[in-house]
């Protein structure tokens, strides 16, 4: 028998044992461990992504850092953006030497010190240093843990991709839940409020320790429990076991065939969809930076006689998608939705985004103000419809353009370039974070207004190109929608 039968025979091999563990709506139970392993860091990252422009920019005396807005948006953009570039890294080092299980530890390990540091030293030092940790851990986990999901289905289950939307739901119930946990940690359990019941200073380093415990939970879960779920799965480094299927499954002298004309023009589609979702991204993590500071400012936040708080908001987006998410499923398989073209759906997606930034435009004219500068009193804040209305058109260009996007270059990507390819399309994130902290610190210089409208007619230009382009590049896409 040849190796690469004896290998295939492993692997089958791996995946009845995991089978015969049982299953659960039709999965193997090892899925919805790494479905509450990434819900818990996820939780983490986003209760902490909540809080944090709030926690830099108020002042020492509310327990904030005081740091002006434009700095702060620009720490928040690097920020988000360096954690998308890490995830590379993280993932050539499992591929390579540790395997994912490792990574993975490691990363959970990494950012639960880092939510510590940002918990117990609260200076501009313990932020920087608490970020970067948070950066690093994030690259060695966020790319592992999507890769073992994969690895508990057989090549060509169809379960698969049933199982990555289950995995999906993990991810926006982890970001769900977060923002609501940790506001009310911040702005109510550990607040100080005056005599007129107005907040005094807030328990941000509180919401930073719920982060951290939320982290642990994910990692004590996953250590405790993977061995006998997943069995194998992740332990060995993916490099490894590419060697050893040299003799069938891995066709090394593919690598060096030049690309064929086909191939490059599919490339050229990638890099090209990849430049306007850049764009998409900028504007869309205005949610995290620019948006929040209004929020917390010119938007009324009382709903029957209780202020929101404004870290809250952050769960609006991941609620629509869990709520909006099935019906968009459903309607990508529907005749009508199956219709549309990728570059269809993305660019609506782009003009669903501009639409929403509308919204915040009118929401600019029902504030009104006296002073400027340090010296200003809002006398008027804009209705809360505006501001959940942005985030409703936000979530629909977002499952026009994200998951899609994921899918087509999975699609268009030549075997032997696809982990790179992949690379490409997240590093779009990673210049995107970082155009939209620049654009946030701009808000204050330009105002509001002028930001919002500005984005709005941007991407809803954009939008309008793709939607030209659409003919030339689906012939470019060579039949792969």
């Amino acid at each position: 028998m040849a190796n690469s039968e004896v290998l295939i025979d492993k692997n089958d091999d791996l995946i009845d044992r995991i089978e015969a563990q049982g299953t659960i709506f039709g999965h193997p139970k090892g899925l919805y461990l790494l479905f509450f392993t990434e819900m818990w860091e996820r939780f983490s990252y986003y209760g902490m992504r909540a809080i944090l422009m709030l926690y830099m920019t108020k002042l020492w005396m509310e327990n904030g850092l005081n740091i002006p807005g434009d700095k702060a948006s620009l720490i928040y953009g690097f920020f988000t953006g360096f954690v998308y570039l890490t995830p590379i890294i993280g993932g050539y080092i499992a591929d390579n030497y540790i395997g994912q299980r490792k990574a993975i530890t490691i990363g959970g390990i990494t950012m639960f010190a880092g939510q510590l540091v940002l918990f117990a030293v609260n200076t501009h030092v313990g932020l920087a240093m608490g970020l970067l940790l948070l950066i690093l851990g994030n690259g060695m986990f966020k790319p592992n843990i999507s890769t073992m999901v994969g690895q508990l289905y057989r090549n060509g289950d169809n379960r698969r991709d049933s199982a990555f939307s289950i995995f999906y739901m993990g991810i926006n119930l982890g970001a769900l839940l977060a923002p609501i946990v940790i506001a009310i940690l911040t702005d109510d359990v550990f607040a100080t409020r005056g005599e007129d019941g107005a907040i005094i200073s807030y328990g941000y380093k509180y919401g930073f320790l719920a982060a951290a415990i939320g982290m642990a939970i994910g990692q004590i879960l996953f250590n405790w429990l993977s061995s006998k779920y997943l069995l194998e799965i992740g332990v060995e480094p993916g490099a490894k076991k590419q060697e050893k299927n040299s003799e069938g499954i891995v066709d090394r002298s593919n690598k060096k065939q030049p690309l064929t004309h086909e191939e490059k023009q599919r490339i050229t589609v990638i890099f090209i969809l990849t430049f306007f979702v850049i764009f998409f991204w900028a504007g869309f993590e205005q949610a995290g930076s620019s948006m929040t500071l209004y929020t917390d400012k010119y938007i009324d936040r009382n709903l029957f006689g209780w202020e929101i708080p404004t870290a809250i908001f952050q769960s609006v987006n991941p609620l629509f998608i869990v709520a909006l998410g099935p019906i968009f499923a459903w309607f990508w398989n529907s005749k009508y939705g199956a219709k549309l073209t990728t570059p269809v759906k993305m660019s609506l997606g782009m003009i669903l985004l501009g639409i929403g930034f509308l919204f915040m435009l009118f929401a600019t004219y029902g504030v009104q103000t006296t002073g400027s500068g340090e010296k200003e009193v809002v006398t008027q804040k804009a209705a809360l419809i505006w501001l959940v209305m942005t985030y409703f058109f936000h979530t629909i260009g977002e499952l026009c353009l994200s998951p899609v996007g994921l899918s087509v270059v999975t699609k268009l990507a030549p075997l032997k370039l696809a982990s790179m390819l992949m690379g490409v399309w997240m590093l779009s994130s990673f210049v995107a974070n970082i155009m939209g902290g620049y654009i946030a610190m701009y808000v204050e210089k330009l105002g509001a207004a002028t930001i919002f409208v500005s984005i709005a007619a941007f991407v809803i230009t954009l939008g309008l190109l793709m939607l030209l382009l659409t003919s030339k590049l689906s012939k470019m896409m060579h039949g792969v929608k």
